[in-house]
């Protein structure tokens, strides 16, 4: 095994943990503070997990089928091995929920910030927006475990 492949690999897993912690850790926050509908914490909280979410989850949901692509090439195998295969497809449905996640929280996140400026409470709306995350955040979590399943097994 080469220290290129090697290091791909390390970056790779490396990636993925950035990807699903931050994923699940941005859960856990939004999910509790909004729970709580204390107005000037859920703006705090949205602010910074749009944030984090561009900062980590973009980069990482890129680099991730990159790498994976260039561990393939490393390691010599082909893209139609089935685990391979259900990873990318696993990734593409992770990925397809993150896209209008984001859009939710960045909603959220303005309507958590207007309610706060105006000292008001948050809006229907907000609990509309965080009932639709949580069904987009369910098919995201099992496509991530999948994932990690099939990149540890590799079952034929």
């Amino acid at each position: 095994m080469s220290n290129e492949y090697l290091i791909v690999k390390w970056l790779h897993i490396l990636s993925s943990t950035f990807l699903f912690g931050t994923g699940v850790g941005s859960a856990y926050y939004l999910f509790f503070i909004s729970l709580t509908r204390d107005t000037a914490a859920v703006a705090a909280v949205t602010a910074r997990l749009v944030k984090a979410d561009w900062l980590f989850t973009a980069t990482t949901i890129v680099f991730q089928p990159l790498s994976g692509l260039y561990l393939m090439h490393l390691a010599g195998w082909p893209i139609t091995q089935r685990w391979i295969l259900w990873s990318f497809v696993l990734l593409a449905i992770a990925a397809a929920c993150w896209l209008p996640v984001v859009w939710l929280q960045m909603r959220m996140r303005d309507l958590a910030a207007d309610a706060k400026a105006k000292a008001q409470p948050l809006p229907p709306r907000y609990q509309r927006l965080f009932l639709a995350w949580i069904a987009l955040g369910f098919p995201a979590l099992f496509a991530f475990l999948a994932v990690f399943y099939l990149m540890v097994a590799k079952p034929v």
